[in-house]
């Protein structure tokens, strides 16, 4: 089966400092993979590699069989790439369901003549209130974003990730700052994720990661150290070595 995303010998170098190295990685179609590593283990960078935010020093990055190596972030996007960020960035003035529909139009190409007015845009409502019932917010359409507390500004995020109609999804650290009974219902919410959306995410909390995770790769001095389900990952002395024994954040 083809993958879904796939790196070919991926290598980001900042002057003498290799972020990322030699990384070959192959994300399947609908899969909910964990990457984790120490602090400094360039799994950001590899994000962005990814989504286009930065380009690679040498090396490939491919959506499907398309080469995507030198296109910018909203050319991705155009082919099913979507990430999320450590911090939330939402539409503070908008109510959620607002958020939502905006995004919608953006995708459609109609943004520019968003008014507010739901009336004139009955299928973009629908298709809000379906992906705010899919994330668990559709109680709070109405809220004002700024509003939500921060685990629900999470899943807001998710639900505006997922008005662009991704196929791949790419997460980074969506749990942060969230206390442990809401990280648990936005992780909850991602592994939901209908199995067209491949999910691929970064996240500290070792025990949503062993939860979530079908499978976990852990990246160490930007390069793969290994790769397995969360059983095996556990049991890894190595890995137990440089991280899961004295955790840290980064």
């Amino acid at each position: 089966m083809t993958a879904a995303l796939r790196t070919e010998s991926l290598s980001r170098s900042f002057g003498a400092l290799a972020a990322v190295s030699d990384v070959s990685f192959s994300l399947p179609q609908g899969a909910r993979h964990a990457l984790i590593g120490p602090n400094g283990a360039g799994k950001t960078t590899f994000i962005n590699l990814l989504a286009g935010a930065l380009a690679p020093s040498r090396g490939e990055v491919y959506i499907g069989e398309d080469r995507v190596t030198s296109l910018r972030q909203h050319r991705r996007v155009k082919l099913g790439l979507t990430r999320t960020f450590q911090i939330s960035q939402l539409f503070p003035n908008l109510t959620v369901i607002e958020s939502v529909m905006l995004a919608i139009l953006e995708r459609t190409g109609n943004g520019a003549s968003f008014a507010r007015d739901f009336a004139a845009f009955r299928a973009e409502t629908d298709e809000a209130m379906s992906l705010l019932e899919q994330v668990g917010l559709a109680d709070e359409a109405g809220r004002r974003s700024s509003h939500l507390p921060y685990g629900q500004q999470r899943l807001l995020e998710i639900a505006l990730a997922l008005a662009t109609r991704p196929r791949i999804l790419l997460l980074d650290e969506p749990a942060a700052g969230i206390p442990s009974t809401q990280s648990v219902a936005v992780l909850g919410a991602i592994a939901a994720l209908p199995k067209e959306v491949t999910v691929l995410f970064i996240e500290h909390d070792m025990s949503l990661v062993f939860r979530f995770a079908e499978r976990i790769t852990v990246l160490v001095g930007g390069k793969i150290l290994t790769e397995g389900t969360p059983g095996e990952i556990a049991s890894d002395e190595r890995v137990q070595a440089v991280y899961l024994g004295r955790e840290r954040r980064g």
